[in-house]
């Protein structure tokens, strides 16, 4: 019955959400007037953000056959690229089981290990990790005066101090808790940090660990471009600066995981970014919509014929 509920939650809470934070932004902005920036928006910059993001699906799937080579399955790259789109389009049913989906795409196609499959597809989510945080980590030097100045307008000076002390105080409490107890939460705890270390560490080495993490950086090259060109398709969100295309895109990013393929929480995050630098919200919803909306066709159509093409093109096995 647990597993039941469990299972329930897991697969009816984010859906939940996205039809909330649907009707939400539908009802900040009419449909009539979200129509009316997607006749007005230029298709030629739309179209190139797609290309990005196209490339990035490429370079992701090349990627992948570095990390299972050591292993001894050369995999082809067809199989390779059709199992990644085909887990972009599951993922909008329900959260991660694309990823499952994925690592029995290559059980049923080339004979992969199911867990040896999920092992290199946990491994390359920890090198998307570490580059997102890395992004993070730019943004906060790159835009320190501003985020410094958000906070001491928005919030008392003191108050921030003592939440960074409190923060700092409960974040040692938590390792020291950790490090010491023997409870099941500390021992998940203990067990996920240290296969996050493992993953990392396995990256340097593999045999190609350099072309490994020149695709990881051309991935999240490419999403950055295809955040980035999509911003002119709108004359409103042409001007916007680095510093907010780069939170937007931190925001719009994480706001995938919250909902299934970031149904309703992306443009809503891209609102709450572009606020901060004074953009009207209506623009900016409406380039949130366009940005997800162009990404979501193209994986729903390449992950619908790569579930189509798989066993035609694999028929002989």
């Amino acid at each position: 019955m647990k597993f039941n509920i469990k299972s329930i939650l897991k697969i009816g809470l984010p859906l939940l959400l996205g039809v909330f934070l649907v009707y939400y932004s539908l009802s900040q902005i009419s449909i009539n007037e979200l129509i009316k920036y997607f006749k007005k928006a230029n298709y030629a910059y739309v179209f190139l953000g797609i290309f990005f993001g196209f490339l990035s699906h490429l370079s992701r799937a090349y990627r992948w056959r570095f990390q299972l080579e050591p292993m001894g399955y050369n995999i082809k790259f067809k199989n390779s690229l059709m199992a990644v789109f085909a887990t972009y389009l599951i993922n909008y049913t329900i959260p991660r089981a694309g990823e499952v989906a994925r690592a029995s795409i290559l059980t049923n196609y080339e004979n992969v290990p199911f867990e040896k499959g999920i092992g290199t597809i946990v491994a390359e989510r920890v090198a998307d990790l570490v580059i997102m945080l890395f992004i993070i980590a730019i943004t906060l030097v790159l835009e320190f005066e501003f985020i410094y100045s958000f906070l001491i307008t928005k919030f008392n000076p003191k108050g921030i101090v003592s939440l960074l002390v409190i923060g700092l105080f409960l974040l040692l409490s938590v390792i020291i808790y950790v490090a010491r107890s023997k409870s099941k939460f500390a021992q998940k705890v203990k067990g996920f940090l240290e296969g996050l270390t493992e993953g990392v560490l396995s990256i340097f080495k593999m045999s190609k660990k350099w072309p490994f993490i020149f695709h990881t950086l051309f991935i999240w090259l490419m999403y950055l471009l295809m955040f980035y060109t999509t911003s002119f398709a709108l004359p409103e969100t042409s001007n916007v600066t680095i510093a907010a295309l780069l939170i937007g895109f931190i925001a719009a990013s994480f706001s995938i995981a919250a909902t299934n393929g970031g149904v309703g929480s992306y443009p809503e995050a891209i609102v709450l970014a572009f606020t901060l630098f004074s953009i009207p919200e209506n623009p900016s919803r409406a380039f949130g919509w366009i940005m997800w909306s162009s990404q979501t066709v193209m994986l729903i159509v390449l992950g619908g014929l790569s579930l189509i093409c798989l066993p035609i093109l694999n028929r002989k096995r």
